[in-house]
C-alpha cells in the first residue's frame, strides 16, 4: 500500500464516513475545515486516484469517488509503519514510551490490562 499523506487522509476519512461522494461533496466536506481551496482538494483527489486508494466512476448523472482501501487496512499499515520506524517493530517500547511521557489514566490501565488478559487467553 502506497503511503497516504496527512492531507490525503482527510479525503479518505470523508469517503470512509460516506460513500460515494462527488468532487463537490468532498470539497464541501473537507475544504472549509482545512482552509483548502477547491483546486487543492481536486489535487489531493488526483493523487489518491494515482495511488489506487480511491476510484472514480460516472453514475447517476455525476462523477463519484469511492475508497479502494478499507480504513482498518490503512490503520494497520500506518500503525505498523510507526512501530517499525520508531520502536523496531516492538509494541512494549511503544507502551513504555507513553507510560513514561504521558500520564496513563485509570481507564487506560484497565484497557491495557484487559487487552493483555485477552491476548493471554487467546494464546492458550
Amino acid at each position: 500500500m502506497q503511503a497516504i499523506s496527512e492531507a490525503e487522509s482527510r479525503i479518505m476519512e470523508a469517503l470512509w464516513r460516506k460513500t460515494p461522494l462527488s468532487a463537490e461533496q468532498i470539497i464541501s466536506t473537507v475544504g472549509p475545515e482545512n482552509g483548502w481551496a477547491p483546486a487543492t482538494v481536486k489535487t489531493l483527489i488526483t493523487r489518491l486516484l494515482k495511488k489506487n486508494a480511491i476510484a472514480g466512476a460516472k453514475e447517476d448523472g455525476g462523477y463519484f469517488y469511492r475508497p479502494l482501501i478499507a480504513r482498518a487496512d490503512w490503520v494497520q499499515s500506518e500503525s505498523q509503519g510507526l512501530l517499525d520506524r520508531l520502536f523496531k517493530g516492538e509494541v512494549a517500547p511503544l507502551v513504555a514510551h507513553f507510560a513514561e511521557h504521558r500520564q496513563l489514566s485509570a481507564k487506560d490501565l484497565r484497557q491495557l490490562k484487559a487487552l493483555i488478559s485477552k491476548i493471554e487467553d487467546d494464546g492458550k
